[in-house]
């Protein structure tokens, strides 16, 4: 299932990028093409390492973003991914934004609310 994601940088908000991001809940983190990211005025904030889907390896810069989808804002770690990547959310910013993923009807839902237990 895809949601129309905006990222912005918390020191420029008038930079965005805006797309159809996959949503991932096997990702922790959300990623997008490194590009677009910096196109977007993200900054790289350090680099970490990541496991694959086909149990591979691999290291990559990860910057701090605003995120919002559905009219929810959130923030959090953005990978810059390869260029050719397809936009991933993350289930960090899904949780942090109150929306849980409704497997039968194949939907994204809000949640009453968010735990704090």
């Amino acid at each position: 299932m895809y949601v129309t994601v905006r990222v912005t940088a918390a020191h420029d908000a008038e930079r965005q990028y805006e797309a159809s991001f996959l949503v991932d809940t096997g990702a922790t983190d959300s990623m997008a093409p490194a590009s677009a990211l910096a196109a977007a005025g993200i900054r790289s904030v350090g680099t970490r390492r990541y496991e694959l889907a086909d149990g591979s390896f691999v290291e990559y810069p990860f910057g701090l973003a605003h995120i919002e989808f559905l009219g929810e804002p959130t923030a959090g770690r953005i990978i810059f991914g390869p260029e050719d990547s397809e936009p991933i959310l993350g289930v960090t910013q899904l949780e942090s934004a109150g929306i849980t993923i409704d497997p039968v009807n194949q939907t994204l839902k809000r949640l009453p609310a968010i735990s704090l237990k």
